[in-house]
């Protein structure tokens, strides 16, 4: 049995590398700024979620180092036993006043709560509708819940619309920017298709803090208030963690019987201390989204005639390759020439639209930019060529 077990991975890992699709991890010597080092070489950054620049900021890793000294290094708990420290709750009623909810409950990872509330909500005879390109830690949720799960066309309303019923649709779930092509769901629409028929849950893992009045994300910038918003620290924030927006008595029921919350280690206070300090950052300095909004400009302009280029107006800018070996050729070619973009390929993205996931952030100047899309012109045109 135990021999058998082994084959079995290894017949895995074989036929994953025969294909080109083998993951692999790439430990940093310094910073994930706008430039890294990796194994002694520099290499400029077009792969980070790090989209304001927040995550190597003087101010934001001064407040981390505060809140060391305040709270030591862990929570020792999860947040039922002694893990919940006053520098969560200032946290959760910090996200609650921002983003107009009346519960904020925080999660080690947008994948841990995206599953927490699946897992927790649904039930036996229970309907989910979901967008077909959501994330995986959703779709993972559905199909392992014990709820029907149906998948609408990617951002099309009017399917969404042929799919809820009142008598039997209990939740629909969309991003609120979609992070592989960086395109935006058309929020107001879908909240007007659900209304009351269903419970509307949006992860805006990749809006949060760069759309939006003062960074608050998709639904403020689409003018909707969804039942349930799901918001992650690992992009704009520049920590890590993920919290749950929702009305009080939701998050009491998540409190109690949300096992990913009740059951985990809860996140560091110190982490808590400086998230509080990254969300006052977001709001008051927008001269970050503003630079995001310059760079983007230039990016397009200089990509305006490259059809592969989708130009998103999110820091998001897919390059659409297409073929998987062709795709980490180009990869290749930019990190021989200094610039890191990370190849995406199936399964994370379907067959035949593997890409080069480009990332713009405040971090990066203009210069940086332009140097990017010139470099991109010159590689995928030679290795179309070859």
């Amino acid at each position: 049995m135990k021999l058998a077990f082994k084959q079995r991975i290894a017949t895995a890992l074989a036929e994953r590398e025969s294909q080109g699709l083998t993951r692999r991890i790439v430990p940093l010597q310094r910073e994930n700024g706008t430039i890294f080092v990796h194994e002694g070489q520099k290499y400029l950054n077009f792969s980070s979620n790090d989209y304001l620049g927040l995550a190597t900021d003087p101010a934001l890793v001064s407040a981390w180092q505060e809140g060391l000294n305040r709270y030591g290094c862990g929570s020792g708990a999860s947040p039922l036993v002694t893990g919940f420290h006053q520098a969560h709750q200032t946290l959760e009623a910090m996200l609650c006043e921002w983003l107009g909810y009346e519960r904020a409950i925080l999660f080690n990872s947008g994948f841990s709560a995206n599953q927490a509330v699946l897992f927790t909500l649904l039930q036996r005879g229970d309907l989910l509708l979901q967008d077909r390109l959501n994330h995986a830690s959703l779709m993972e949720a559905g199909a392992l819940s014990a709820a029907t799960m149906k998948r609408f066309r990617h951002n099309d309303v009017d399917h969404l619309s042929l799919l809820v019923t009142s008598e039997q649709t209990n939740v629909v779930v969309t991003e609120g920017v979609f992070s592989m092509d960086g395109d935006c769901a058309p929020l107001a629409q879908i909240s007007s298709c659900v209304e009351e028929q269903a419970v509307l849950m949006v992860d805006d893992a990749h809006g949060i803090g760069v759309r939006g009045e003062y960074g608050a994300g998709s639904c403020a910038a689409a003018g909707i208030h969804p039942d349930l918003l799901v918001v992650t620290f690992g992009k704009a924030f520049g920590l890590f963690g993920a919290a749950v927006l929702c009305d009080r008595e939701t998050g009491d029921y998540l409190t109690q019987y949300a096992r990913h919350h009740v059951y985990s280690t809860a996140i560091p206070p110190a982490q808590a201390y400086a998230l509080s300090r990254a969300i006052e950052m977001i709001q008051t300095q927008q001269w970050r989204r503003d630079k995001l909004q310059q760079l983007r400009d230039i990016y397009h302009i200089c990509l305006s005639c490259d059809d592969r280029a989708s130009l998103s107006q999110t820091p998001i800018q897919p390059l659409i390759i297409g073929n998987t070996e062709r795709t980490l050729q180009v990869a290749a070619a930019l990190r021989e020439r200094g610039i890191w973009v990370s190849a995406i390929r199936p399964p994370t993205v379907p067959e035949g639209t593997a890409r080069l996931r480009v990332t713009l952030t405040a971090g990066h100047s203009e210069a940086q930019v332009r140097q990017l899309a010139t470099t991109l012109q010159q590689v995928t045109e030679a290795i179309s060529d070859d």
